[in-house]
């Protein structure tokens, strides 16, 4: 697998400052004419079942109630497994996915945003349309071969279930294998569409199942591989972190892998071009030729090596004229070449030596007058 798999592309807007989604209310309902109806349907007319809500104020996610569902105290809450059904299609009515019982934890990002965002405000044995821009779907890159670039879809859901999610302690091996990969693959899913922050969310996740602590026993292959399902959280969280140019908790995550993989390629990779992004050279110069001795035919340590190796030649020269001036030595074409190197040690040696001479002076007399005494 290649270090770099996509170029920089343009990063997806911070979500993290808009309210809860829990907090998102239905815009207030227009004056209705005839009062007395209003005051008959009571809090019920108010919800009219085919109005729209725009989820986050921009017209790109929508949601319409088609079946009320049993009160808004039934609704999910982050964190939980529901189950929902789920029929997606796109603005040609074409079927892309259809699914009568799909199961995720909520607020996770482990589907599709458009749904993680709008199954939050629907409640049970509710069916609502939900229509989506690109973006909170499979984006510019689409889905091949069924979903275009930049196509928009439609989601029929229908919330079937809604259950705690299962106490991370007493997972078997498997299943917390089983789970950590899903964050993982789920993190790809994001690194891929070029959504860095989304991809950091779910390693994170994905880490966070890993590090819990267990009441039940693994055997020593079932360790192992969680161990590796580590190490490749970590080394993809140092690549998602290098994207958004978050190099501290970069070096971070690749110090981490060294430590459980001192050999690890990626890692020393990315370790010397975190390293290189923020200017020391010399630091990552002998890491990336670490790297190159235990893969001698990669091209793209090659490329990176001999750019860092030419940046530091540049740096020193930059470095050494810098000092040049320091010492008061004027630059090449100011003076003989003969000269150049010599006027500036000239008078140090001779005070110098006066000085020694002066000093050692100093110590014979001392050594005279001593003895007479």
């Amino acid at each position: 697998e290649d270090f770099e798999v996509l170029e920089e592309e343009e990063e997806e807007e911070d979500l993290s400052e808009l309210p809860p989604l829990e907090d998102v209310g239905r815009p207030p309902a227009p004056p209705r004419e005839d009062a007395q109806a209003s005051e008959r349907g009571g809090g019920e007319a108010a919800e009219d079942p085919q109005e729209w809500l725009d989820i986050l104020g921009s017209g790109l996610l929508k949601k319409k109630t088609l079946v009320p569902g049993q009160g808004v105290d039934t609704r999910p809450h982050k964190g939980q497994d529901v189950t929902v059904r789920l029929k997606a299609t796109l603005e040609d009515g074409s079927v892309v996915e259809e699914n009568p019982a799909l199961t995720f934890t909520l607020g996770d990002c482990d589907v599709l945003q458009a749904l993680d965002l709008c199954v939050q405000l629907l409640e049970m044995g509710e069916t609502a349309l939900i229509v989506s821009d690109a973006k909170y779907c499979y984006g510019a890159q689409g889905r091949s071969p069924d979903i275009p670039p930049n196509a928009a879809l439609t989601l029929e859901v229908e919330l079937l279930s809604a259950r705690d999610a299962p106490d991370l302690e007493l997972l078997s091996g498997k299943e917390k294998i089983e789970l950590a990969n899903r964050k993982r693959e789920r993190g790809n899913f994001f690194y891929q569409q070029a959504d860095y922050v989304l991809a950091i969310n779910s390693y994170d996740i994905a880490l966070k199942v890993i590090g819990s602590s267990s009441k039940v026993d693994f055997s020593p292959d079932e360790e192992a591989e969680l161990l590796d399902v580590k190490v490749k959280c970590l080394n993809n969280l140092a690549a998602s972190q290098l994207k958004l140019d978050h190099y501290e908790a970069a070096l971070k995550s690749c110090n981490l892998v060294l430590e459980h993989q001192p050999g690890n390629i990626k890692a020393l990779f990315r370790k010397g071009k975190v390293l290189a992004q923020q200017g020391e050279y010399r630091e990552a110069i002998p890491i990336l030729k670490e790297a190159l001795k235990l893969e001698p035919s990669n091209k793209t340590i090659h490329a990176e090596l001999s750019k860092l190796v030419k940046k530091h030649a540049d740096q020193k020269n930059v470095e050494t004229e810098m000092y040049r001036k320091m010492l008061g030595n004027p630059s090449a074409s100011g003076a003989p070449g003969k000269c150049k190197d010599k006027l500036p040690w000239s008078i140090p040696w001779k005070w110098l030596f006066g000085a020694t001479a002066i000093a050692l002076g100093g110590v014979a007399l001392s050594v005279v007058i001593a003895a007479r005494n």
